[in-house]
C-alpha cells in the first residue's frame, strides 16, 4: 500500500462526516473520500444564479444526535430557527398546532376526528398496530375523511418520501411518539452544505484528510477484515491500507466495492430483499413576494403528491438575491418505491403546487429535480432499515439506509455515525 490511514470513510454525506468528524475529534486519523467536487452528498448546496439551492434535506434537527455530535467535537451548530417550525395548510388556510396539537388539527378537518385521537392515543402508550399494517390502512380504521387521509399521507411523504400504503403505520407511528418528530429545527443561512462544510472542517483541523473529487473503486479484504482500498484520484489509483472502513455509499454500493464473495451470499441477498430505496421531487421556486405566510415548513392536506414546502429567505433571506425569496417544495411520485414515470409526475406535482399557491403564477421555477435510484430520497424504505454491520469485522455502513427503526431525517445519519463510530473506538 502506498498509503496508510486509520479509518477510510467512503463518502462525505451526512452520515459520512459525522463520523469523520467524531474519530478525528477522537484522535483517530480518518481519510474521508467523496467522489463530487464537495462535502455534503444528499444534504449539500450549490449556487445558481445567486440563489443556493440544496441538494437534498434543508431542515436540521436538533436536541439530538446532530446536535450532539457538533457539540462533541466542537463545531459551530450554526441554524436558525424558525418560529412556528412547523403549520399545515387546511382548507387553504395555515394552521398552527402548537397548542392544541393533534386534537387540535383534526379538529379543523373533521368533527369525526375522535377514533383517530383514540388510535393515536393507544400508540402513544406503546400499544401499535401489527407491522403488516400500512399507515393507509390503520388510518382507515379511524375515518374515511379524504382531507385526513392526505395530511397522514403527507406527513409520511415529507418525513420518509413515500405514500402512505407503502410505510408500515407502526414505523411512522415510532417516530411520531419516539423519535422527537421533527419537531425542533433549523436552516443554515450557507445552505445545508454549511452543516457538513463545518464537520469537514472538524476532520482536517484534527489530522484528518478529506480527497474531494476522488471515488474508491475497490475495498480489499483477507480473512474476514478490510485491508486497503483502491482510490482513484487525480487520474490515477492509490493504494490506501486502513485498519476499518466506514461506508456512506449505500449497503448495495458498499457490496460492489467489496465484493459478493467477500461478504458472503446469505449477507447479499439479505441487502438486496431489504433495499427499497425511495424517491421524491425537490422543487426551487424564486419570487418577487413570499409564496407561504410561515417562516418554516407547511404541510399540506389537499394535495396527492406535493407534501410541504420550506420558506427559506425568511429565516436566511442570504440564500437569494436581495429582494428575492426562495422557497422549496418536496413532492412524492406515486408511486415512490420502485419504477415511475418521473416527467408526468413532476409535472403533476407542479400543477398540484400552483393550484395550491396563487403566488406561483408570477414566480419562476429555478431548479427541479428527482431523486431516485442510486440518488434516492431515503436508501431504504421505513421498517425495512438495512444492518450496519457486515460479515467484514471492520466494514461498517452509516447514513439513511441503515438508521434506527422509525428514526427519519438527518438526525438518523448521526444516529449511525455515533454508533458506529462508539464500535470502532471500543
Amino acid at each position: 500500500m502506498s498509503e496508510h490511514t486509520d479509518v477510510l470513510v467512503i463518502g462525505a454525506g451526512m452520515g459520512g462526516v459525522c463520523a469523520a468528524a467524531r474519530l478525528a475529534a477522537a484522535g483517530r486519523r480518518p481519510l474521508l473520500v467523496e467522489r463530487a467536487d464537495r462535502v455534503g452528498g444528499r444534504a449539500s448546496s450549490f449556487e445558481q444564479d445567486g440563489y443556493t439551492i440544496n441538494t437534498g434535506a434543508v431542515a436540521i434537527e436538533y436536541g439530538g444526535a446532530m446536535e450532539e455530535t457538533f457539540r462533541e467535537v466542537g463545531a459551530e451548530f450554526a441554524l436558525r430557527f424558525p418560529d412556528p417550525a412547523n403549520v399545515f395548510r387546511v382548507g387553504g388556510k395555515t394552521v398552527n398546532p402548537a397548542k392544541g396539537g393533534w386534537a387540535f388539527l383534526l379538529d379543523r378537518i373533521t368533527k369525526k376526528g375522535a377514533k383517530v385521537l383514540t388510535q393515536l392515543g393507544s400508540a402513544k402508550r406503546g400499544d401499535y398496530p401489527e407491522e403488516q399494517l400500512t399507515l393507509e390502512q390503520w388510518i382507515a380504521r379511524a375515518t374515511s375523511n379524504e382531507t385526513v387521509h392526505r395530511l397522514f399521507r403527507n406527513l409520511a411523504a415529507a418525513i420518509f418520501a413515500v405514500n402512505a400504503d407503502e410505510i408500515p403505520a407502526k414505523a411512522f407511528l415510532t417516530y411520531f411518539m419516539e423519535k422527537g418528530a421533527f419537531r425542533k429545527f433549523g436552516f443554515h443561512p450557507d445552505g445545508t452544505i454549511g452543516v457538513c462544510r463545518a464537520l469537514a472542517d472538524v476532520v482536517e483541523r484534527d489530522g484528518g484528510r478529506i480527497w474531494l473529487e476522488s471515488e474508491v473503486v475497490a475495498l480489499h479484504s483477507e480473512e474476514g477484515r478490510v485491508t486497503g482500498a483502491t482510490i482513484r484520484r487525480g487520474g490515477e489509483e492509490i493504494e490506501v491500507g486502513c485498519a476499518a472502513v466506514v461506508s456512506n455509499a449505500g449497503p448495495d454500493a458498499t457490496i460492489a466495492l467489496a465484493g459478493e464473495e467477500a461478504l458472503g451470499a446469505d449477507y447479499v441477498a439479505s441487502i438486496r430483499r431489504l433495499s427499497k430505496p425511495t424517491a421524491n421531487f425537490i422543487i426551487h421556486v424564486a419570487s418577487d413576494e413570499p409564496l407561504l405566510d410561515t417562516p418554516g415548513l407547511i404541510v399540506f392536506s389537499n394535495t396527492e403528491r406535493v407534501c410541504n414546502a420550506g420558506n427559506m429567505t425568511a429565516t436566511c433571506p442570504e440564500l437569494a438575491p436581495e429582494g428575492k425569496h426562495l422557497t422549496v417544495v418536496y413532492a412524492v411520485p406515486r408511486p415512490a418505491v420502485g419504477p415511475f414515470d418521473a416527467e408526468r409526475e413532476l409535472q403533476l406535482s407542479l400543477d398540484e403546487l400552483r393550484a395550491e399557491l396563487p403566488g406561483m403564477a408570477e414566480a419562476e421555477v429555478i431548479d427541479a429535480r428527482v431523486m431516485q435510484g442510486d440518488w434516492p430520497a431515503q436508501r431504504a424504505l421505513s421498517g425495512y432499515e438495512m444492518p450496519r454491520e457486515t460479515p467484514l469485522d471492520n466494514l461498517w455502513n452509516v447514513g439513511d439506509g441503515v438508521r434506527d427503526y422509525g428514526s427519519g431525517g438527518t438526525q438518523s445519519c448521526a444516529e449511525t455515525a455515533r454508533d458506529v463510530v462508539a464500535e470502532i473506538l471500543g
